[in-house]
């Protein structure tokens, strides 16, 4: 019996592995088998996740889980590649974005004239037949490049043009400006496509220099004579070329004081720090004597202001008790009568 209960015991062992694929919930939970997203609104067990949290969380992941997994069962199937494969739906959960979704793909300018137009766009057949050949030749790839040598291996020089010329060479170089033309038109409705700003010109590649490179080299070039571009004519409406590092360019020139000196940077730093924390104001010492006179120089005007002897506080006018004896001249600064002529003779100095 040890035995037979012993067997029991383990074969019920190996099924409490296997849990049952129904599982009951209190709130159903909410399904988005597009995203493959369940969402459970049931309440956690207190009591369970205090006293065993890891095996409470496993059970309740695996249970969820089994869920999503039954949902997937019930969908259509299909075989893909000697493989079953479910059919999931559109999903229903709107999940946020860091960036808007991208939009579509603007029109190039033939795609637009063609649609306003009602052209429609040809499949191109793969080959077709050459009546001087007398044979069918491929319309894309290498091998066509193959067949128009094997067809034009002799060319006629027209009779205005030099009979020396190489028209194979020029037939090559007219191939490759069409090229050229077609990168351009490309690079065009890229840029147009992105809204940025561009010369009508096109684009000039990265060995051609802004305009405001142009005009710093001219500044640059008119200031590197020996009065330092001071007798150099203006074009109308020329400007000068502005901006950081652009005075230092130019020889004899007002620098400005550099920002990088020898003192180290810690230090420059801790100074800084002791400038803005330091609470204790700076003593001026020419100031302070200056604010001392004057404060010594107003109490003595008071003193002799207040003083017994003298009416009205006044202070006496002139130097000293010396009295003005008559009037004093005018300095050839008084009018004449208007009535009196002047006499002639030599003036009194």
């Amino acid at each position: 019996m040890d035995v037979v209960k012993e067997v029991l015991a383990k074969h019920q062992k190996e099924l409490d592995k296997y849990k049952p694929i129904t599982v009951e919930k209190h709130l159903e939970c909410r399904l988005d088998v597009g995203s493959l997203l369940i969402t459970d609104p049931n309440d956690f067990d207190d009591r369970e996740l205090r006293a065993n949290k890891e095996e409470y969380l496993t059970a309740l992941t695996r249970e969820n889980t089994q869920l999503l997994v039954n949902a997937i069962w019930e969908l259509p199937t299909e075989r893909v590649d000697e493989s079953i494969v479910a059919k999931l739906p559109e999903p229903t959960t709107v999940l946020p974005r860091l960036r808007k979704p991208p939009g579509p793909r603007p029109l190039t300018k033939w795609e637009k004239f063609a649609k306003e137009k009602g052209i429609s766009k040809k499949k191109k057949e793969k080959k077709t037949y050459d009546e001087t050949m007398d044979k069918w030749v491929p319309t894309y790839g290498f091998k066509r490049a193959e067949a128009e040598k094997a067809k034009d291996w002799v060319l006629e020089v027209p009779q205005n043009a030099d009979p020396n010329t190489d028209m194979f060479q020029k037939k090559i170089d007219l191939r490759n400006e069409k090229v050229a033309k077609n990168e351009i038109q490309r690079m065009k409705n890229i840029v147009r496509a992105k809204k940025i700003d561009m010369p009508r010109s096109g684009y000039l590649g990265p060995e051609a220099a802004s305009s405001s490179q142009l005009l710093t080299a001219v500044t640059v070039a008119k200031s590197s004579t020996a009065s330092v571009g001071k007798f150099q004519n203006k074009l109308p409406k020329e400007k000068e070329a502005r901006g950081l590092g652009i005075k230092e360019l130019i020889p004899g020139g007002k620098r400005k004081q550099s920002h990088i000196t020898q003192t180290p940077e810690k230090e420059a730093n801790l100074d800084l720090i002791k400038s803005v924390l330091n609470k204790k104001p700076k003593l001026d010492v020419s100031k302070a004597v200056s604010m001392e006179k004057r404060d010594n120089r107003l109490a003595r005007e008071a003193e002799a202001e207040n003083e017994p002897g003298r009416k009205g506080g006044k202070k006496p006018k002139g130097k000293g008790s010396r009295k003005a004896v008559g009037k004093k001249s005018k300095g050839n600064r008084g009018e004449r009568a208007p009535g009196k002529k002047a006499q002639a003779g030599r003036k009194r100095r």
